[in-house]
Order: C-alpha cells, then structure tokens, then sequence
C-alpha cells in the first residue's frame, strides 16, 4: 500500500531524564504514542546536548530537575540553533511554569505523564511545525502565556484572558471570568513579566488588567477604589495611587 502523502512525518525524539524509572516509562508512552519515533535517551544535560548535535532531533522531552545541566540549561543552549528540537518538558514540579515560557518550551507535562497529556502535546508539536513561516514579531519582555496546574495537568493561560491576579501567600491567584487558577510565583515577578501597557499594579496584593476597570472612585477620606467590569472592588494602596491616577490621565 503507497504511503499516505499527507501523513505527517513521526517526531525524532529524545527523551532527556536522570531517573531510569522516568525513562522507561516515557519509552513505553511513546511507543504507545502515534506521531513518535524515539532515536536515543540521555541522563544527564551534557549528554543531551551532545545527542541534539549527533542526532539531529525534532523533540526533547525533558526533565527539569537534573544535577549538572538542568533542562533549563539545555534549552538555554539551545536557543541560538535555527533548527533546534521543540521541547515539551516533563516534571515532577509545577514551579518551573513560568520560566518554560522564557524558552520557547511547547508544552509543560507534569509526572506522572499520561498517555493522553503527552498525546494532546506530540499533536501540538505537529501543528506548530505545520504552521507556515511568520514575520517574526519584536521581542519584548513581556509574558504572553502561562502554564498553570489544574487537577493533574498543566493548562496554558493567555496573559490577556486575566482579569485580576491576587495574592495569596506564595501563590498567585489568576481570575479568568469566574474561574480561578492558582501559580506558584511571587506577585512581583508576575509584575515584572506583566506587559505593563496591559496590566497596572492597584495594590500590594492586586494586579488588574487595565481595561477590566470600569472606574475609579475615592471614599471622601482619601481612600480609592477600583470597581472592575466584574462588579469586583479592589482597594488601591497608597504606594499605588499615583499609577491608577494616570489611567484618567492625571
């Protein structure tokens, strides 16, 4: 039977893991996994590096936590190659979320991987390298997305679907409509990431993307608020005010 000229060619895979365990059980998932052809294994980021080179792959799929070079670090180097891998990375913490996105990763899976997570992300793979070529865009600083965990998986967030961010302890509490998602990271590096055009930060605790707000009102005794399109109210700090008074233009 002819080959079906609009199959999609299998991902040359690596998988990169210092736990044994981790890689059989990734070998096992990716010979269960249409669209995967696994072409070696490494233990460590050196290794990988040096396999990248040789083998010339079209996935990692990497471990973060890792002695030596972490999966970070490998993405890192990789990043000035016109042809490098895609990077899905697989790990056991979800704090590392954030900093994937600095890297360019495609997905974030965390341990144990199932079947249907790694499939959804081998197909997200497929799509982006079926994607024809685009203008690249400027660079900026600015996060467009973030992974968040939600049950047992990792989901993606556009920056723009945020309506406010919270803090609560060491996470950050992200509200989408009625819906809320919890990411481990301090509310100043959020801010930092946060295109600043987009977002303002209102308080100690509260950053709110600008155009949820729908006024600005004091109390008569020099305390403000945001009332946001959501009916929510959102007390500014007095740190704050200045950047909320410009919003009006003041």
């Amino acid at each position: 039977m002819a080959a079906d000229p609009g199959a999609e060619r299998p991902l040359r895979t690596l998988i990169v893991d210092d736990e044994p365990l981790a890689i059989e059980r990734l070998q096992i998932l990716c010979a269960q996994t249409p669209g995967i052809d696994l072409v070696g294994t490494a233990t460590d980021g050196e290794a990988a590096l040096r396999l990248v080179e040789a083998l010339k792959p079209d996935l990692l799929l990497c471990d973060i936590a890792m002695p030596g070079l972490d999966g970070m670090g490998v993405a890192h180097a990789l990043e000035a190659q016109a042809d490098r891998p895609a990077i899905i990375f697989c790990t056991a913490f979800d704090q590392f979320a954030v900093a994937a996105f600095d890297v360019a990763a495609v997905d974030y899976l965390l341990k144990p991987v199932s079947g249907d997570r790694l499939g959804k992300a081998v197909a997200r793979v497929h799509e982006k390298l079926r994607a024809p070529p685009a203008d690249q865009p400027a660079a900026t600083n600015w996060t467009d997305e973030f992974w968040v965990p939600h049950r047992s998986e990792m989901i993606r967030i556009a920056a723009t679907d945020i309506d406010r961010i919270e803090a609560e302890r060491d996470y950050m509490r992200l509200h989408i409509g009625p819906r809320s998602f919890l990411l481990h990271q301090t509310i100043s590096e959020l801010e930092r990431r946060l295109d600043p055009e987009r977002f303002v930060r209102l308080h100690r605790s509260t950053i709110v993307r600008r155009d949820h707000i729908a006024k600005l009102r004091h109390d008569g005794l020099g305390v403000w608020h945001a009332d946001l399109a959501d009916g929510t109210e959102v007390r500014i700090g007095r740190t704050y005010l200045q950047a909320a008074k410009a919003l009006m233009g003041r």
